[in-house]
């Protein structure tokens, strides 16, 4: 009668695993280390290190990473550009950056033909509706532009040529 054969599969030492985890993964493991030696480099490490653990100087060590006046000023500067982020109108933005769009793509159709524009062209696209709202646009952003500047230097005066036409007619009305 035949005899029943026990089986028991080998039991891999983890020296084993590890090695053929390792020769699935070289590449990986490379990129790994760049940005493990980056981090290490920066300063980033040490300071993730002690915020794991929980260990002492975690603050000072936060702030050595963001000592220095370059790291002040990106700090400063991101904010500023959140604050003024948070005041655009979605809406608006949405408009000029569409309009951005199909300008840069239309210029691009220019310059892939190697068209210029001479002095006749120029006088005819000016009668063109589209360039008209366009500079109407340009202009209207540069006037506010320039108010933006004025206001935030502390200039209040106002020129008759800085006000609208309608205002004019109802300051002389009264």
């Amino acid at each position: 009668m035949a005899q029943r054969l026990e089986y028991t599969p080998r039991v891999w030492t983890a020296e084993e695993k590890l090695a053929e985890a390792q020769a699935d993964s070289n590449e990986a493991l490379l990129e790994g280390l760049n940005l493990l030696r980056g981090l290490h480099e920066t300063g980033v490490l040490d300071t993730l290190v002690k915020l794991v653990r929980g260990g002492e100087g975690l603050l000072g060590g936060t702030l050595r990473v963001l000592e220095g006046d370059s790291s002040t000023r990106l700090i400063r500067n991101v904010l500023e550009l959140v604050r003024t982020a948070s005041e655009i109108d979605p809406a608006a933005l949405g408009s000029l950056g569409r309009a951005a769009n199909a300008g840069l793509i239309e210029g691009a159709k220019r310059v892939q033909k190697g068209d210029g524009v001479g002095l006749g062209e120029l006088l005819g696209l000016l009668k063109d509706r589209d360039v008209q709202v366009a500079l109407g646009a340009l202009f209207g952003t540069l006037k506010g532009f320039g108010r933006s500047l004025r206001d935030s230097s502390g200039e209040t005066t106002e020129t008759p040529a800085q006000r609208r036409p309608d205002e004019e007619l109802n300051k002389n009305r009264t």
